[in-house]
């Protein structure tokens, strides 16, 4: 097979959530456990940390990454979905997984996992592992795929877990509650293993401190001794951080919420010099300070991340933002709100799976619309986004796909207008694939 049937393969011939949603869904580890021992336990044979949470394992997951190659670390990481290309989702030191690697692991290995009817996530992850052992890597960043305690990510043993916040989303899997929902996130805590929690809520961190308790793994709640002093966006459109220990950081990656996520990640850092990965840089915190300062400014070249507050062009200002649920836009609302422009174009489309009403409570009123659908058949019909969002007081027409609603907003958008796409990775996937 080529590359391109290769991944159409694995798009279309087995169940990909991604794509189909529930039925797209497997629950359980025995299709991870089978596939681990026949690969002979990968993971074993490399240091990894664990990336869960709600919103910001992305951000968190790549800068982590980007932290440990300046640290001269063989890194791998894992991380979903794609926006562009499947290669997206397994990099080494930044560079995607090589189309050849894809091909011939699909053609060797479909013999075994097909009787097992997996999920695209189950055999994606295990090709990841697989392949970080074969490049021998120092150190892998995985980010957990859908929860926590069945997802497929969840039979590694790693030097530390990251949990960022928690917030409504995928309440069909994981509950209808915060609690509900903390208690799947919390099934990555592993004995003895330290954990950092980024935010919590009241209902969350009794379900957080209870699980470290019951496995005996050091916890460090982020918020509660701030790294980050204050956060400021800077010129040229990321942030600029004053921290308790590693002096000013500029980070290259703009949205509000990154100085949550800075947050934590810094107090990850500080847990990683306890451990081997980082434990060479324990007493030498001015250098450590310099890789810091290096990575936040290039995390996006270093690691290849797309779609978190990216700035795409200027007069007219054109950002795109992953950000898909309550969580995501209580920021993203805040900052669209506190843009200088004349006028506010929005792009706009959701899958179905999302509390579509919430997040519309927080949507600027003043802008103008261009309601749409990803390609996905997940996707809401742009007419049902834009009726639901009549109800809420937002105005604008509908599109049959995400180039045209963007072609049509920066026709009518002035040079000192500002244009946003958002609502789903979805979206953010196909205007990168197609508009830009």
């Amino acid at each position: 097979m080529t590359y391109k049937e290769t991944t159409e393969y694995l798009f279309t011939r087995i169940p990909m959530f991604e794509r189909q949603g529930a039925s797209g869904y497997k629950e359980g580890l025995a299709n991870t456990l089978a596939l681990d021992e026949h690969f002979g336990h990968p993971h074993r044979n490399y240091r990894t940390i664990h990336v869960g949470g709600t919103n910001g394992k992305g951000s968190c997951a790549h800068t982590l990454a980007a932290i440990l190659q300046q640290c001269g670390l063989k890194t791998g990481l894992y991380t979903s979905p794609h926006l562009v290309d499947f290669r997206e989702r397994i990099r080494i030191d930044g560079q995607p997984i090589s189309e050849d690697y894809v091909v011939d692991f699909v053609e060797r290995e479909r013999s075994f996992f097909e009787p097992l009817y997996p999920s695209f996530f189950e055999v994606t992850t295990a090709m990841a592992l697989r392949y970080f052992s074969d490049m021998k890597v120092d150190v892998a960043v995985i980010e957990v795929g859908l929860g926590g305690r069945l997802d497929c990510t969840n039979i590694i043993t790693p030097t530390l877990s990251v949990i960022t916040n928690i917030s409504f989303d995928h309440t069909q899997f994981l509950g209808d509650t915060l609690e509900k929902i903390a208690g799947e996130k919390a099934g990555i805590i592993k004995s003895g293993i330290p954990v950092v929690i980024g935010e919590t809520t009241e209902e969350t961190r009794p379900v957080f401190s209870r699980k470290a308790e019951e496995a005996g793994a050091p916890i460090i709640f982020a918020e509660d001794h701030p790294e980050v002093t204050a956060a400021t966006p800077s010129e040229d459109g990321g942030m600029v951080y004053e921290t308790a220990h590693w002096g000013r950081i500029n980070g290259e990656l703009g949205g509000m919420y990154q100085a949550c996520n800075t947050n934590t990640i810094l107090h990850a850092v500080s847990q990683l010099t306890n451990t081997s990965v980082l434990g060479k840089y324990h007493d030498k915190p001015e250098t450590l300070s310099e890789i810091l300062r290096k990575a936040f400014a290039g995390v996006t070249e270093i690691t290849g991340l797309m779609g978190r507050w990216q700035k795409i062009q200027e007069r007219p200002t054109v950002v795109c933002d992953a950000g898909h649920n309550t969580g995501g836009w209580k920021y993203i609302s805040r900052q669209l709100e506190n843009m200088p422009c004349k006028q506010l174009h929005i792009v706009f489309g959701m899958v179905d799976d999302k509390d579509i009403s919430s997040v519309m409570d927080m949507m600027p009123s003043k802008a103008k619309y261009y309601f749409t659908k990803a390609d996905s058949k997940r996707a809401l019909h742009e007419n049902t986004v834009k009726q639901l969002a009549a109800s809420h007081g937002l105005t604008g027409d509908s599109y049959p796909d995400v180039s045209t609603a963007y072609r049509a907003a920066l026709e009518i958008a002035g040079e000192d207008d500002v244009i946003f796409v958002g609502g789903s990775c979805y979206v953010i996937a196909d205007f990168l694939k197609s508009c830009i």
